[in-house]
């Protein structure tokens, strides 16, 4: 188990992880985001240190509608998963939209960016920030951040283990919809929307700044115009959990006429499916692709030596694979391994509820 587990909660993490960071890489503000492992798309928990709410809304117009250096995918998709401005840029952060926008006119001079991840996916991305009075972030800082990494993630990636709570016998409930203008503001949205988003984020989801969790939504927004415009591969989905504990995934495409000029922002919300949550579930007990397809031939009823001859196995190799998944998610069956991923997450509830939006000032704990 991570040492950043005993905080109990994803909030309590990324303040353990700052707590120990600071200690050893000093920085004047910084963002920590959750993000959906297989979209890198920011969800909960959120941690912002001396940044201020304004900031939030023209913070994911930048990741996603200017060509920029060191963005969230960017370091995700890195080998080191680590990385400085100053270092991408030969020592030239000007040449960052991020840095003439945001970063200068706040008097910050450089910038770290982390990816959290546990094979390949990406669990949560850490943005940090350096004054123009200290030095800028060097390769013993990068070090310190990476050794980091690996435990954030881990804990990260375990808040997605089922602890009980789920609510049995609820049914999947209607999508709603909901439009939003060039400028990113809301225009319409049907009663389902109003109900799923309300969850999501009460009244604050119709204004950017109101509250850390709309950063998911305007950030999947933001990105499906990106996707729209092919400066992003996509796709502009995420995986995100409200108050309540509910899971929810959100998708977002742009709207065109019938001569391809842009449009509004069409954006589907409606709590998670069983289907769009086992990706989830499964990256988070940390299983290979080979675990992966063995499991999900379990999950098919498939015997072994079915398995053997659809993954061109022997069978004494899927026996080993399945004595590594029933090790790694702590069964002791395949009906138990079918029970555990297919029927406890397939929950609405798969955590307990959790205050998990920090906004933190002047922290130097």
């Amino acid at each position: 188990m991570s040492e950043f587990r005993a905080a109990g909660t994803g909030s309590g993490v990324f303040a353990a992880a700052a707590r120990r960071l600071r200690r050893v890489v000093p920085y004047d503000a910084a963002a920590w985001f959750a993000t959906d492992p297989a979209t890198v798309l920011p969800t909960v928990p959120v941690r912002v240190e001396n940044i201020e709410p304004e900031h939030c809304e023209s913070y994911w117009h930048r990741e996603y509608h200017t060509e920029d250096v060191l963005t969230f995918r960017d370091v995700a998709r890195s080998a080191p998963a680590v990385g400085t401005l100053r270092q991408v840029t030969g020592g030239g952060p000007a040449r960052s939209v991020r840095y003439q926008e945001f970063m200068r006119p706040l008097g910050y001079a450089d910038n770290m960016r982390a990816a959290f991840r546990v094979g390949q996916g990406t669990w949560g991305v850490v943005d940090l920030f350096r004054s123009a009075g200290r030095p800028p972030f060097d390769e013993r800082d990068l070090r310190h951040v990476a050794a980091l990494a690996p435990g954030v993630a881990q804990s990260l990636a375990g808040l997605a283990v089922p602890n009980g709570q789920g609510k049995r016998g609820e049914v999947a409930e209607a999508p709603g919809t909901a439009l939003f203008d060039l400028k990113d503001r809301v225009t319409f949205a049907d009663a389902h929307a109003e109900r799923w988003l309300g969850e999501l984020c009460g009244s604050a989801w119709l204004s950017p700044s109101d509250s850390l969790r709309t950063a998911a939504i305007y950030s999947v927004v933001a990105r499906a115009r990106a996707v729209a415009a092919q400066r992003d591969p996509g796709p502009a989905v995420v995986r995100l959990r409200g108050d309540s504990g509910r899971w929810f995934s959100i998708h977002a495409s742009l709207l065109q006429d019938r001569e391809d000029r842009p449009g509004p922002v069409s954006l589907v919300v409606a709590p998670a499916t069983a289907v769009q949550l086992i990706p989830l579930i499964v990256e988070a007990y940390s299983l290979t692709p080979r675990e992966r397809q063995v499991t999900e031939c379990v999950a098919r009823g498939h015997s072994t030596s079915e398995i053997a001859t659809r993954l061109h196995l022997s069978p004494h190799t899927v026996r080993d694979h399945l004595k590594a998944i029933f090790a790694k998610v702590d069964v002791s069956s395949r009906g138990e391994l079918v029970a555990r991923l297919f029927g406890e997450h397939s929950q609405p509830l798969m955590h307990a509820p959790d205050a998990e939006l920090v906004h933190v000032y002047d922290d130097h704990e």
